[in-house]
């Protein structure tokens, strides 16, 4: 072997290199934003929860511990309340994650060592159901405490904490990032690698058209995934649909379009299949690491969470969790509805400008 001719091969290998652009972007981004993401937005010490109170005792005692309470960062008031059925509807709805019960008689249960507090859970996310053992020894009046044993913690909507009641729905969302971003990031620029972008030239076919007939086939390909993993989920893990079963797919046919319109973005800036998949790629990592799927979304820091908010997948996972584990209806988070719904007509104007139909 010529050390030479292997030299020489190397140089060529580095100037090519060099010349593809989107591969050094890639090899120095990638784990850049790695490590600022798990340096700086992954923080599995959940923070700031939103929460209620309904303090039916207004005590000095009650209203020293609600104080405490929320002096520990671990939640923060969004709503008010004045009976748990108050609690409950705003849990069902989303609007908070942890509803704090003081009874009328708290003084009393807890002179005499008896339940005093009872803590209500969204446990359709799990990372919410960890923060909350938190509240069991929360400090009062002289720096006291309640025993444990006197504070109940009750997941909602996941009593037995099963963790694949909770991963399954937002597996739903990952899976469907995942292919029709890439499927669709590659088709057109597939089209001009073949050489079929010359035959749609000769062709009437609008722009428009053209995106258009391209996301159809895709959506019904992402409902064949979501009754795939719907049965799967609810065959080996037994997991419940609560809601509207046309909810459930009225709501992933909404992500299944966002992804799409974003794939179909990603066609039109990239030159080659490889770098369409580099850069779908690209664009997956923080959906999956900021979404709330894998790490709580309340830990992260606030212009994360304003990040994160762009990303279909953070909507997607509020929606299916509501859905499917709480059995909220859709009216109800009309706001993350109008979110995919605007990101996909902005991605989807965005493609249609950027393509032309020639072949540079």
């Amino acid at each position: 072997m010529n050390l030479q001719q292997v030299l020489a091969v190397m140089w060529k290998e580095v100037r090519q290199m060099a010349r593809d652009r989107m591969t050094v972007a890639m090899m120095i981004g990638i784990p850049t934003m790695q490590l600022l993401l798990f340096g700086y937005a992954i923080n599995l010490d959940v923070r700031n929860l939103p929460a209620a109170v309904a303090d039916m005792a207004d005590t000095s005692g009650s209203r020293t511990f609600v104080q405490d309470l929320f002096a520990t960062g671990v939640v923060r008031p969004v709503a008010s309340a004045q009976l748990p059925q108050d609690l409950q509807a705003l849990l069902h709805a989303g609007t908070i994650k942890v509803g704090v019960v003081i009874p009328a008689d708290f003084e009393r249960r807890r002179a005499e060592g008896r339940e005093a507090v009872q803590v209500l859970v969204d446990g359709s996310d799990t990372s919410v159901q960890a923060a909350a053992r938190q509240l069991a020894l929360m400090p009062l009046d002289g720096g006291t405490a309640i025993p444990a044993t006197q504070i109940a913690v009750l997941p909602l909507y996941n009593p037995e904490r099963i963790s694949a009641i909770n991963v399954v729905p937002g597996l739903i969302g990952v899976i469907l990032t995942m292919t029709m971003v890439m499927f669709t990031a590659m088709s057109i620029v597939r089209e001009r690698e073949r050489g079929n972008l010359e035959l749609l030239i000769t062709t009437p076919v609008s722009s428009a058209a053209l995106m258009v007939g391209k996301v159809l086939p895709y959506i019904v390909a992402g409902l064949v995934q979501v009754t795939l993993v719907l049965l799967l989920g609810a065959l080996l893990f037994q997991v419940p649909i609560r809601g509207g079963l046309l909810d459930v797919y009225v709501v992933s046919a909404l992500l299944v379009v966002a992804n799409l319109s974003l794939g179909l973005l990603i066609s039109t800036l990239a030159k080659t299949q490889f770098q369409a998949m580099q850069m779908a790629f690209f664009l997956f990592l923080p959906s999956i690491l900021l979404s709330g799927f894998m790490f709580p979304f309340d830990g992260m820091p606030i212009i994360v969470q304003w990040i994160a908010e762009v990303l279909p997948l953070t909507h997607f996972m509020r929606l299916i969790r509501g859905v499917m584990l709480r059995g909220s209806d859709m009216a109800s988070m009309w706001s993350d509805l109008l979110a995919l719904l605007e990101f996909t007509v902005a991605m989807m104007s965005f493609a249609t400008l950027r393509f032309r139909k020639r072949l540079d």
